[in-house]
């Protein structure tokens, strides 16, 4: 292997036209790919060996020049042997970068996090969310904060990370930030994907991950029941801002939208389906997966309370930014006497459970309509239901256990 790596000391004359001197270059070949750079070592063009590579002459400046040129070969060599120790893969770029100590096992969590969001970000709109984008950002400035809190420097080499360091992020993020487990294992799953990266490129030796299980806690998804529903619908409201923020929540309880994928909705995303009624069909922002919606009556409503002739082209309803919203809602929620905290993600909850499972939709049916990638994302609405419907036999069994004998045991 060690025919492959040459080491070779070139002149580059200096730019002036009567300059009698030059530049030592070095050029490192490995594999017949070639790197380049220069040592800054100023020399006679005459007093240059090219065929012995070095400086002739016995005087003091051609000892040194010879000296420096023959630590710089060893320094070459030697970074070149580590990285055949440590099996790393190699190129004549990374065995100059590593002589220049910018090798890639030398790189800064922050950095690669920067470097991985710049990339993202000319991808927002095609691959990612603007979102999503966000996402990491944030993840970053908390793992920079991090940094600093616990070692005092915000940077940290990839290199270093470990089980160690992954649990502490953890701690510190339930702690510091006030977060809870399922905030916390999010931000974490980022920190993990950019890992795989920094893995797959070999600027880590293992995957702290690899064994390390994100386990995020089952939380009961709030959802509104038929009463609540009902409260929401016939409630009249005299302010106009309330009204709009009410109707659009009530036609995401009615197709299951999340509030991002409402905001993009235009007349041209309903369609006329094989049954010969109206359907939504639109691609999920968050996912990327075709959601087919059957349009409800009262989501019909809704839409034809909001419609525009002349505007066809723009957003189908009516919309407030999503903290404007959701500030709205619970406003809505006090004058409806709703004690739930209402959100407009409750809306697509409620979608899945009152509105299609406990009305016996099959599974499978809401699961596409929902557009989720996967069944068992859907089981967990089904679970709802099924633990509703036990509690609603219990009180059944209440009614029935009432009387001495069966006789007595009827409905009343």
């Amino acid at each position: 292997m060690q025919d492959l790596l040459s080491i070779l000391f070139y002149i580059r004359k200096s730019k002036a036209q009567d300059s009698e001197l030059g530049t030592i270059y070095l050029r490192i070949t490995y594999s017949g790919e070639r790197a380049e750079l220069s040592t800054f070592l100023k020399v006679s063009l005459e007093k240059w060996n090219a065929k012995a590579n070095k400086l002739m002459g016995s005087s003091p400046t051609s000892k040194e020049v010879n000296r420096n040129l023959d630590m710089i070969k060893k320094n070459v060599y030697r970074a070149y042997q580590e990285m055949m120790d440590k099996q790393q893969a190699i190129t004549a770029m990374k065995i100059r970068n590593r002589y220049l100590g910018k090798d890639d096992t030398r790189k800064h969590i922050l950095e690669v996090f920067e470097e991985h969001n710049m990339k993202m970000a000319k991808l927002v709109g095609k691959d990612y969310t603007a979102r999503t984008l966000q996402r990491y950002k944030t993840t970053k400035r908390h793992i920079e904060d991090f940094n600093i809190a616990t070692y005092s420097a915000s940077e940290y080499l990839v290199k270093d990370i470990d089980v160690k360091y992954i649990n502490s992020f953890i701690y510190y993020l339930k702690t510091s930030v006030d977060l809870s487990h399922n905030s916390a294992i999010k931000y974490l799953s980022y920190l993990k994907k950019v890992i795989r990266i920094c893995h797959a490129n070999g600027w880590i030796e293992k995957d702290p991950f690899y064994n390390f299980k994100l386990r995020t806690h089952e939380i009961e998804k709030e959802f509104l029941t038929k009463e609540e529903l009902n409260k929401l619908i016939e409630k009249e409201l005299s302010n106009q801002r309330l009204e709009q923020v009410r109707d659009v929540f009530i036609f995401s309880c009615f197709t299951g939208l999340a509030y991002i994928d409402v905001t993009k909705l235009t007349h041209n995303d309903i369609i006329l389906g094989i049954d010969g009624e109206q359907w939504i069909k639109v691609k999920r922002t968050k996912t990327g997966t075709i959601s087919n919606i059957p349009l409800l009556p009262a989501a019909k409503q809704i839409i034809s309370k909001y419609y525009n002739e002349e505007q066809k082209a723009a957003p189908l309803l009516p919309m407030s930014s999503n903290q404007k919203t959701n500030s709205y809602l619970k406003e809505i929620a006090s004058l409806c006497e709703i004690k739930k905290n209402l959100t407009f993600h409750v809306a697509r909850h409620t979608f899945a459970t009152t509105v299609t499972l406990s009305n016996g939709v099959p599974i499978e049916s809401v699961s596409k309509m929902l557009g989720h990638k996967s069944l068992k994302t859907t089981q967990h609405y089904a679970k709802i239901v099924d633990r509703k419907l036990s509690d609603d036999v219990q009180k059944l069994k209440k009614v029935f256990n009432k009387g001495e004998n069966i006789k007595d045991r009827k409905f009343k």
